[in-house]
């Protein structure tokens, strides 16, 4: 039997994105989530990046990276 990671759901990019100084979701579990991650999926196409001094919260430069990692890969709309 197949589990609910299978065929072509293995090789999906993801972006993980995690702030160092986050008080409610420490930064260890992330690492821990993507390291996890990478055994149930093609670890190649998992990339997780940190914001230094971020906490619980978004920042421009983690936006950028979403909209790269976006634009990078969705097909553009005509």
């Amino acid at each position: 039997s197949q589990g609910p990671i299978s065929g072509v759901n293995k090789d999906i990019p993801v972006l993980q994105c995690h702030g160092d100084c986050d008080p409610l979701v420490p930064v260890m579990f992330g690492s821990l989530t993507v390291e996890k991650l990478k055994t149930m999926i093609n670890p190649a196409n998992v990339t997780f990046k940190t914001y230094s001094g971020m906490m619980h919260s978004s920042s421009l430069e983690e936006m950028m990276d979403v909209k790269q990692f976006i634009d990078k890969h969705l097909p553009p709309i005509d």
